[in-house]
């Protein structure tokens, strides 16, 4: 299958929550259904993300959105605020894409890392970012804006004590010869 990353568009909008919604039932099979039955970015936020080329998509040959990111600058580092596949095409790849082109971002955007914060014991979260390099910071290596971030997912009822606050360093790139 022929799959390509693209900037989200204003027209990618409603694919984006359709699968955010989707992916998010699988937290239902391990204990979450809070977090299962939550609801979807807001349309008029993906389409600001969209608009400063903060959200990128996954596509198939046909042009089907099959996967997004959603990028926002925490501290020094290039922040993933929302990541979702669709339950269908998991397992191939799409989320490594998303995450190689969060990289490029933080890059061109002079960041010195990707941040992001999961559950810690979810497989699906935490033990898959691991294995794409990501490492769990300690809680003195949470700068004020990652902290902010785990204090409002708190305000909305994520428990602190199942999250876990991760990074993976982002090198400059090679001197231009």
């Amino acid at each position: 299958m022929e799959l390509r990353v693209r900037a989200a568009t204003a027209a990618d909008v409603g694919a984006l929550q359709e699968i955010e919604v989707r992916a998010g039932r699988a937290f239902a099979d391990v204990g979450l259904p809070e977090v299962a039955s939550d609801e979807p970015m807001a349309a008029a936020v993906l389409e600001g993300h969209a608009a400063d080329g903060r959200c990128t998509v996954v596509v198939d040959g046909d042009d089907r959105v099959l996967g997004y990111v959603v990028v926002e600058r925490v501290d020094a580092g290039a922040h993933i605020e929302q990541v979702s596949v669709d339950p269908d095409h998991q397992g191939r790849g799409l989320g490594r894409m998303l995450v190689g082109w969060t990289e490029d971002w933080a890059r061109a955007d002079g960041r010195c890392s990707v941040t992001l914060t999961t559950f810690r014991d979810v497989p699906w979260n935490a033990p898959l970012y691991r294995r794409l390099g990501f490492r769990d910071l300690a809680p003195d290596e949470v700068g004020p804006g990652l902290a902010a971030v785990v204090a409002e997912e708190a305000a909305h009822g994520l428990d602190p004590a199942t999250r876990v606050c991760m990074a993976k360093p982002v090198p400059p790139p090679p001197p231009a010869s």
